[in-house]
């Protein structure tokens, strides 16, 4: 989907909550060309502000939904990372174990080697399509719903957040106001 803008830009909602997120920290300017300065954490009163990020995500990795979408992405990597290194192990060693085999012509000026090098190719690209094929179809739908999960729960603590320090700074006007009628 491509960004909008104007009035309705809000209202958009992407397939991908971290579509245009920036990753502050990371060489953001500060206006005058120089790297803006790394701020040390603030404290912040973590019985009162309710769960951090760090427990959401904790709380996301022990979730069922989290598991299950690693057990597929397991499930498909470990078997075929190990079926295609065998696959290249076995023609490494047969092409400096039995040169006789991989010289044998097949067709033509085309010998087995020739053959099972253009296999090794072959077997690149299947895999690759096996790979996205098996994402799209078993394991991005329940990732991106396991994303969306986490973006409205860090959505909701900021502004859980956001109250909280409104809430904090009315309170401290209040009391600057409370100390200047007592003068």
């Amino acid at each position: 989907m491509e960004k909008q803008e104007g009035r309705d830009a809000a209202g958009v909602r992407l397939d991908d909550p971290w579509y245009d997120a920036l990753a502050s920290g990371w060489g953001e300017l500060d206006g005058t060309g120089a790297p803006a300065p790394v701020l040390p954490p603030q404290s912040v009163d973590r019985r009162s502000a309710g769960p951090c990020t760090a427990d959401i995500y904790l709380e996301v990795q022990r979730s069922a939904a989290f598991q299950e979408v690693r057990g597929r992405y397991r499930g498909f990597v470990v078997p075929a990372a190990l079926a295609f290194l065998t696959w290249y192990l076995a023609y490494v060693v047969a092409a400096t174990t039995a040169p006789g085999l991989m010289a044998r012509p097949v067709a033509g000026a085309v010998n087995v080697a020739m053959v099972a090098g253009l296999g090794q190719f072959l077997t690149t690209f299947l895999l690759t399509w096996a790979y996205a094929r098996h994402a799209r179809v078993r394991r991005d739908r329940a990732a991106l719903d396991l994303r969306w999960a986490v973006f409205d729960q860090t959505r909701a603590q900021e502004q859980t957040k956001a109250q909280a320090e409104a809430t904090a700074r009315e309170q401290a006007g209040t009391q600057g106001t409370t100390r200047g009628n007592e003068r």
